[in-house]
């Protein structure tokens, strides 16, 4: 069963539910008339301002403000706005100089227009034998590391190009190797067109649907879940509450999927673990060296935001079980919302045991069983989809999953081409190397204090005295005392962990509480270090960051990394060196994986895995689950 989750009615709204389609009207209609924009302009977000957790713990009820950011294209101006909507004025709209904002739907559609009408363009596909031109899909891309000095401080689209045989037709079996068409966003016209060699087109079908099946297993029975009572959360406009965990939820134009205020119940005491957690950027970089694929690089935060992408989910294929639906609502180009349904899905699921033993003085056995709450969303850019999954769990553990899949990027082959950057997946086609580096923000507020990081390493101890057997090993805790010390990476030889804890709060043993950060895998930036992607992703260089909190520092990569030059963000942040001892931080976790083709990754790629833990340490006095009770009992 699924059903659309129901906002209670309110005199007000809390300050952390997202922005109604009224107020994104609102929002941008104040700007209209403000005279702060001119006409033609295309509005790329609007997000609600989300009050300090100071304002918030003093139970105030701060004004209703959104912060607008808008494009004029043509006279390539970049405008970013707030606007109270309780007294409906514009509090400022600055112009952005030498930024370009994520790209909107409409760059996206104007920049293939342009491609499809360029005669070079034309002719470097009828040049590889392909003649119906309405059969190419054209997928624009954000530049990368800018093109030249005469077309710097354009906006710039890069085109790549594949052949559809068919409307419904896989066109990634089909690329169309070495050439692409820059394009002028201001002018929407193509500047430029590279054509590297005269490969040819790929014609293998490699399709994914039903057309490309030609026999589906017959052996796979229905699976249902079936919850008669109804699911064990309660919803409240965004806020969730479920078992002993509350929070909140909301899509960000640019970092997805977001949890505020996430807490614990504890003996009837409400327990602050994070203020806010997300995503705050992701890069791809390709690892291919030849000129039609090297300056590949794609932040799919900054550059294109998650949000606009949000695939509405479906039940029984998304999700499965007894489901509730957030709808997302987001700003369109001409400034009005637009509302995309089931964004967000809401679930509990069955995750096998949670903690079992048998005693065998009395051979009895206790067991219980594990469940966990889901929150999620998918999101679809061009060829990739990631799932963005928060799981919630009975013993006050946190987890974060992205799941990777969809389709490769490809490039075709010549017989005397080498593959030394790049996997065989079909004939005459492979796939490039490339990373999939995801960057979390988590600003944490442990038992509602300010607080402290300290890595733990496990390390040998030197044989002798004290370890005369030479068997024995030890937790080496470090302070990271200030943001230069804390620029870190992982080492699983040395089972590597981070722990945030409240020095100011001890539980029962006398230990400040805390939770620890438990990663899943060290994947961290390949390119070189001059390279212009280390440049604009230094984010991805090291596995943790930590920085003291500061309003304006919320995107690793910086505000606006389209098309910038680098340097920007948590690199540049944490030259100012501040004291992270016992004070408000936050935890920049980055994480990843490392993909080399397979052919099984192809025509669509299996779900890929990657995420990281949080887990209590030393946060509650013993297991938090003892009461979870046993299967059957009531």
């Amino acid at each position: 069963m699924a059903t659309k989750a129901v906002e209670a009615p309110s005199a007000r709204r809390h300050p952390l539910e997202p922005l109604t389609g009224d107020e994104i009207r609102c929002a941008t209609e104040q700007l209209k008339r403000s005279g702060s924009i001119g006409d033609g302009v295309r509005f790329v977000s609007a997000v609600a301002i989300e009050p300090l957790k100071a304002v918030l713990r003093q139970g105030e009820t701060p004004p209703r403000r959104a912060r607008v950011v808008a494009v004029d294209r043509g006279a390539n101006r970049l405008h970013d706005a707030v606007v109270d909507l309780d007294k409906g004025v514009v509090e400022r709209c600055v112009e952005v100089p030498e930024a370009q904002p994520s790209l909107t739907v409409a760059d996206l559609l104007s920049a293939i227009k342009a491609v499809k009408a360029d005669p070079r363009w034309q002719e470097a596909l009828r040049k590889r034998g392909v003649t119906d031109l309405d059969q190419v899909q054209v997928d624009p891309w954000p530049p990368g590391d800018l093109i030249d000095d005469e077309h710097r401080g354009l906006p710039i689209a890069r085109a790549l190009s594949y052949v559809r045989t068919s409307r419904t037709d896989n066109g990634y079996a089909h690329p169309v190797e070495g050439v692409i068409a820059y394009v002028d966003l201001q002018s929407e016209s193509v500047v430029k067109v590279e054509d590297h060699g005269s490969t040819p087109v790929p014609m293998k079908s490699a399709n994914y649907d039903s057309s490309g099946v030609s026999a589906y297993r017959s052996d796979v029975k229905p699976l249902e879940i079936h919850q008669p009572e109804g699911p064990s959360f309660e919803i409240d406009g965004h806020r969730i509450t479920w078992q002993k965990w509350s929070l909140r939820v909301s899509m960000h134009p640019l970092d997805g999927l977001v949890l505020h205020t996430v807490s614990y119940s504890d003996a009837d005491r409400e327990r602050s673990i994070l203020h806010r957690a997300s995503l705050s950027e992701m890069v791809v970089p390709y690892g291919d060296a030849s000129p039609a694929h090297s300056w590949k690089n794609v932040f799919d935060a900054g550059e294109y935001g998650f949000a606009r992408f949000t695939d509405s989910l479906a039940l029984g294929c998304d999700c499965l079980g007894e489901i509730r639906y957030f709808d997302v609502t987001v700003v369109d180009e001409d400034g009005e919302p637009r509302v995309i349904e089931n964004g967000i899905c809401v679930h509990e699921e069955d995750y096998g045991v949670l903690w079992r033993h048998r005693d065998h003085v009395l051979l009895t056995t206790e067991v219980r069983r594990s469940r966990r709450l889901v929150v999620s969303s998918f999101h679809g850019f061009g060829n990739y989809d990631y799932g963005l999954f928060w799981y919630l769990y009975q013993d006050g553990t946190l987890q974060f999953e992205v799941k990777l899949t969809g389709i490769l990027q490809t490039k075709a082959l010549d017989s005397e081409d080498t593959l030394e950057h790049a996997a065989l997946i079909d004939e005459g086609l492979a796939a490039p190397h490339h990373q999939h580096l995801f960057n979390v923000r988590l600003d944490f507020d442990l038992d509602g204090g300010d607080n402290s990081c300290y890595e733990r390493d496990v390390v040998p101890t030197p044989p002798g005295e004290a370890n005369p057997r030479g068997n024995a090993f030890r937790v080496q805790s470090t302070l990271l005392a200030s943001e230069a010390d804390a620029a870190r990476l992982t080492d699983e030889r040395k089972a590597r962990t981070w722990v945030v804890c409240n020095p100011n709060v001890l539980n029962s043993l006398g230990k400040p509480v805390g939770y620890r950060l438990v990663p899943s895998g060290g994947a961290t930036l390949l390119a070189d270090a001059g390279s212009p992607v280390a440049r604009r992703a230094g984010f991805a260089t090291r596995s943790l960051w930590v920085t003291r909190f500061d309003e304006g520092e919320l995107r690793a990569a910086g505000e606006y990394p389209n098309q910038s030059r680098g340097g920007d963000g948590l690199p540049n942040w944490v030259n100012q060196n501040r004291s992270l001892e016992n004070t408000d931080i936050v935890l920049w976790h980055t994480f990843g994986t490392t993909h080399t083709a397979r052919p099984e990754d192809w025509p669509v790629m299996p779900v890929e895995y990657a995420g990281f833990t949080l887990k209590p340490f030393g946060f509650f006095d013993r297991n938090p689950a003892l009461d979870v009770p046993a299967p059957g009992h009531r």
